[in-house]
């Protein structure tokens, strides 16, 4: 159905069609597809599944404004609009009444871009994910009858329409809409104030589990609290005020013993370039958007990279400058996420020492005694750290536990003790002054990363198949009969982005033209999304299936981790 096509056919005529079909074989729902409803509300049936046991029939619910009757002053700005869609599609997600065989797609704790929930100006679409009843391969007509005609225009009336939210729900609506104002309004005021990120005090940054995305419950965690040398306050658009721990440019180190919650705060900064809801406990985590957590990552295939600012005179004769290979070590991977991040125009690292290669991030003073620098290609982070920021404003957030080499060049050091933090990089200067280690100390600023990696460009039908990029799950893409890993991709969150990064591969293949440097062609993708919506990713879909918005820098991740990637 045409998006601004009235439905022709009543609820009535779809109950009555439906139950007609009672006994009919599979096939016959096929004949449900189409428009049914009234003037203000139509169930749009776009596409019906082939057999019971294939992907769900796509269904939209669609409400003119109008009807709908959201107050103007939440959809008045894409910020509000991006609101609106997630607190409606959280009401269908919670809705206790929803049948178990309607779906609205996965929403996590962090507030994206999505499809499942389309607010526009003058409509709301909610895009359902909906299976038909079957007993075997006989279709349920009397249950499709009152599914479709009578329970789905209930899930409309219970989670759509705003006249019929009761006081509490519309107060929440409009502290969704605030909060998610805010916290954009916070991120931009980052740069600003030479800060990568804030962490608000009360925040609960520890997890209900390893593997939960959900908070630990208040009663079990420790509140974070910052150090007043780093306190900063935030006046926001809605009258509030928000304090805690900024975290400035340059080098930051943080330090503490095992389980003191350093790489729960580094996993926060993380997520942190993801808005969360109220309930989060890290609501008031917020890291600039462009912000990207490196780590070794080995096996991964590497494809024209310019790992030369890390990595030179391999005995192989291998030229780093334009580096390949389908099998990397640590170090070489980890040289080559932090040279990719820098291209996608990253302007903070995120490095933890545990999941780090050791030889790409120290070499102390009696390795180099014992393996004079002349016969060892790596050149340490360590030694390009300073000029990393010196030369490109690239700030560098790093957890040491075990290792106390980058103390002499932080800019600022946070030790975390039993998830309290306090600022103490004088004293972290004071020892590190004490032992007269020189092998800590950073080359002098200069730009060891202008060249090659940024300027590659992507091959015609490089990433053409016989089918589109398939998503499976959160971390692979299968293409063709290669599958791409992105497991080490720490910042996804949500299958439905890696969904919309497979259609985002295929929009890549088709637009290649052999002359636009990849991250450019990503870079147009992201304007093209921005100015018409994430749809544009299902071109003339008008159910575009559930996706949700990605970054540029997973986009490219996903690109870069191809192994039949073809450069021009």
């Amino acid at each position: 159905m045409a998006r601004n096509e009235t439905a022709a056919r009543s609820f009535k005529d779809l109950f009555d069609h439906a139950r007609k079909l009672d006994g009919a074989g599979y096939g016959a729902y096929k004949k449900l597809a189409g428009a049914f409803g009234d003037p203000g509300l139509t169930l749009s049936i776009d596409r019906v599944q082939a057999d019971p046991y294939a992907s769900p029939s796509k269904m939209r619910l669609i409400l003119p404004m109008r009807a709908a009757g959201i107050p103007q002053h939440l959809i008045d700005d894409p910020i509000g609009r991006v609101a609106v869609a997630d607190f409606l599609a959280r009401r269908i997600e919670a809705d206790v009444t929803r049948p178990k065989n309607v779906h609205i797609g996965d929403i996590g704790q962090q507030v994206l871009e999505r499809t499942h929930v389309l607010v526009t100006p003058d409509r709301i679409e909610a895009r359902l994910l909906v299976g038909l009843p079957a007993k075997g391969r006989r279709i349920l007509g009397r249950q499709a009858a009152h599914l479709l005609a009578d329970d789905l225009p209930q899930l409309a009336d219970d989670c759509l329409f705003h006249d019929r939210f009761d006081p509490a729900d519309a107060r929440a609506l409009e502290d969704h809409v605030a909060l998610l104002r805010d916290q954009e309004f916070l991120r931009a005021q980052l740069a600003p104030r030479k800060l990568v990120a804030f962490v608000g005090n009360g925040a609960i940054l520890p997890r209900a589990a390893g593997d939960s995305d959900r908070p630990l419950a208040a009663s079990q965690a420790t509140p974070f609290e910052s150090p007043e040398s780093l306190t900063h306050t935030f006046n926001l658009p809605s009258g509030r005020t928000v304090t805690g721990m900024g975290i400035p440019e340059g080098l930051t180190v943080i330090v503490g013993g095992g389980y003191h919650g350093k790489s729960t705060l580094l996993r926060a900064l993380e997520r942190g370039i993801y808005p969360h809801i109220v309930s989060d406990g890290r609501e008031w985590v917020i890291s600039r958007a462009d912000v990207a957590s490196v780590r070794a990552e080995d096996g991964r295939p590497i494809t024209g990279a310019d790992i030369s600012p890390f990595i030179t005179n391999l005995p192989t004769g291998a030229d780093t400058r334009r580096f390949s290979t389908t099998n990397a070590s640590g170090s070489t991977s980890q040289a080559a996420n932090v040279v990719e991040a820098h291209a996608a125009g990253t302007s903070a690292l995120l490095i933890d020492e545990d999941t780090s290669a050791t030889n790409f991030m120290i070499r102390d003073r009696l390795m180099q005694r014992l393996v004079p620098n002349d016969k060892e290609p790596i050149t340490p982070f360590v030694q390009r750290v300073r000029s990393l920021y010196d030369a490109t404003s690239v700030s560098t957030v790093l957890i040491a536990g075990g290792s106390g080499a980058y103390l002499r060049l932080a800019d600022t050091v946070i030790a975390m003790d039993a998830y309290r933090p306090s600022e103490v990089t004088a004293r972290a200067h004071e020892i590190a002054g004490d032992t007269g280690d020189t092998a800590s100390t950073g080359e002098p600023a200069q730009n060891q990363f202008q060249h090659g990696t940024a300027e590659r460009v992507l091959a015609r039908g490089t990433l053409n198949s016989r089918k589109p990029p398939k998503p499976r799950g959160l971390s692979t893409i299968s293409v063709d009969r290669s599958d791409i890993d992105l497991s080490a991709v720490g910042q996804l969150v949500a299958p439905s982005q890696t969904a919309a990064i497979a259609a985002a591969l295929a929009w890549l293949s088709k637009n290649a033209d052999g002359q636009t440097p990849l991250v450019d062609l990503v870079a147009r993708l992201e304007r093209h999304i921005t100015e018409k919506g994430l749809a544009v990713l299902a071109p003339g879909r008008d159910h575009p299936g559930h996706l949700s918005r990605p970054r540029g820098a997973e986009i490219l991740a996903a690109a870069n981790r191809y192994r039949e990637l073809k450069l021009a």
